[in-house]
């Protein structure tokens, strides 16, 4: 029955891969974070917007095509006119009648009925345009715009750039805070090894005290130290693990991936760390490299650009054209009137009127390039302090490093000193317990520095440009 129940398990085992979760480096993290992080998605699609913006402008250096059409059926005629045809024919009927008698009688086919209408005295109604349609199309090519034109594509173009360089900024403060989660995950983890080495010291520790006092050479009080001591481990252990699970799940929401599928690369953080030296006045030409600054050049850019698409709507514009029309009017009747024609044209816009307050719009536009000239002097300023603090920052850490590290030697030999007079009986519990606090916060503390010096590493490389 135990050997069914042991192949089961590992059936289970074998089909369900959900069992094994994926290792990460910090360099897998890294790529999952460009390829699965929200932010970095957007700011993709901005991207894109600006993308199809740039295209759009580009459209307006091409004719504006436009298809017009209209029909018309009313309930009676738009123009109604009576005319008196025979006040206008009788002066002429006087002079052509005996013309016309002489050709009647040499026989020419002339109706006599046509010539009494011609003799009504009755006026004649006349009824035009009760239906018809008029359409037509029309090309116009613009060919002086005031710069608008080649200004806003450029505006466009610049645009496109903004953004690019937007998203660079996003991937950078995603890599920077995925690089954070990363080194916080190691430390924890190195903190709970730390924690559990020092429960282990703790068991000895204890089956030594048991002992004694079984022999009577200590009394049960330092049973319960070590005891209330293995309580302290116990409950720092419980917030290690709630520190590791949130830490973790912030991870894996920057990555992109469930907390639960995967796990990150066991790093031997003690390792030797080598020295980084910094220098601001060198690595001063890498502050042009970074996308903070090549942004304040393109506000200051697209500032110029809109300062000139406004003088632009202050001149002429000039644009030539070609049409095509065709009308059809009383389609219904047989005298309809038809007719189609084509045309060229050229147009010249001047907005007099709108000179007063044009200039008021140039100005306002003047000084906001002002503003944006200024904007970028003091950000370079921002981010010349932000590369000095960090500077600093990232010395300050490797000099913690350096410091904590001694800390440990010096804690491990004191450790191995009391060991050794509590063994001979020169020291108390206490005494002992002490210096396993000591190494416990000692090795700690150099968990907290090496970590800190990577994550400052780390900002100095995006800080400086590289």
């Amino acid at each position: 029955m135990k050997s069914f129940s042991l192949s089961i398990i590992l059936l289970a085992i074998t089909i369900n891969p959900a069992f094994s979760q994926e290792v990460l480096t910090l360099e897998k993290c890294k790529e999952l974070a460009l390829k699965n992080n929200t932010q970095v998605k957007n700011a993709g699609l901005s991207v894109e917007i600006a993308e199809q913006q740039k295209k759009e402008a580009f459209a307006n250096y091409f004719p504006s095509v436009q298809a017009t059409g209209m029909g018309f059926a009313a309930n009676k005629s738009l123009i109604t006119m009576e005319m008196d045809m025979s006040a206008m024919m009788q002066p002429m009927m006087q002079a052509f009648t005996p013309a016309i008698m002489w050709a009647m009688q040499q026989g020419a086919p002339i109706d006599p009925n046509a010539l009494a209408a011609l003799n009504n005295s009755e006026p004649q109604k006349i009824e035009m345009l009760k239906n018809g349609m008029i359409a037509g199309v029309q090309a116009t090519q613009p060919v002086f715009a005031g710069g608008q034109i080649v200004n806003g594509n450029r505006l466009a173009k610049t645009g496109v750039e903004v953004r690019q360089l937007q998203k660079q900024i996003t991937e950078n403060e995603i890599l920077l805070e995925t690089e954070r989660y990363f080194w916080q995950l190691v430390s924890l983890q190195e903190k709970m090894k730390t924690v559990e080495n020092s429960d282990a010291v703790l068991a000895r520790i204890l089956l030594d005290v048991k002992v004694a006092v079984e022999a009577g050479l200590t009394t049960q009080n330092d049973l319960l130290r070590v005891e209330l001591e293995q309580n302290r481990l116990e409950s720092g252990k419980l917030k290690l693990e709630n520190g590791l699970q949130m830490i973790k799940m912030a991870l894996g929401q920057k990555i992109g991936v469930p907390a639960d599928s995967f796990d990150i690369q066991k790093l031997e953080i003690e390792a030797p760390i080598p020295t980084i030296k910094v220098s601001l006045e060198k690595d001063l030409g890498g502050l042009q490299n970074r996308p903070e600054y090549k942004l304040l050049d393109k506000s200051v850019e697209a500032a110029h650009l809109q300062h000139d698409m406004e003088v632009g709507k202050n001149l002429p514009a000039i644009a030539i054209g070609a049409g095509y029309n065709y009308m059809n009017f009383d389609m219904h009747k047989e005298n309809g009137m038809k007719n189609n024609f084509s045309m060229l044209f050229a147009t010249v816009s001047v907005p007099i009127s709108d000179w007063w307050g044009g200039s008021h719009a140039i100005k306002r536009k003047k000084i906001e390039l002002q503003q944006a000239e200024n904007a970028k002097k003091e950000n370079i300023e921002l981010l010349l302090q932000q590369m000095q603090s960090v500077q600093n920052g990232l010395n300050e850490a490797y000099q913690q490093l350096l410091l904590a590290k001694k800390s440990i030697l010096s804690v491990e030999e004191n450790l191995k000193i009391s060991q050794n007079n509590y063994n001979a009986g020169l020291t108390n519990l206490s005494d002992l317990l002490e210096a396993q606090n000591l190494l416990q916060q000692a090795r700690d503390q150099y968990t907290e520095a090496a970590t800190q010096y990577y994550l400052k590493q780390a900002e100095w490389k995006q800080v400086s440009g590289h």
